[in-house]
């Protein structure tokens, strides 16, 4: 499974990372959860089949 990556974003922390611990198990984490500047959580992980996933908690932008 070379050229894409599948993607799933979510709202919520705790469901984003639910999903990420779920396809890493017997995987392999290519980026730890973790917070970065756009998410409330970010992960990359490649699930027991080989399919690579990223997992997103994008934070809102403030409505003006």
């Amino acid at each position: 499974y070379s050229g894409f990556t599948l993607v799933l974003d979510s709202q919520q922390v705790e469901e984003g990372k639910r999903w990420f611990d779920n396809l890493a198990a017997n995987g392999k984490i290519e980026m730890a959860w973790q917070e970065t500047f756009w998410a409330h959580g970010f992960g990359k992980v490649t699930d027991k089949f080989g399919v690579p996933w990223m997992i997103n908690v994008v934070k809102q932008q403030p409505t003006q």
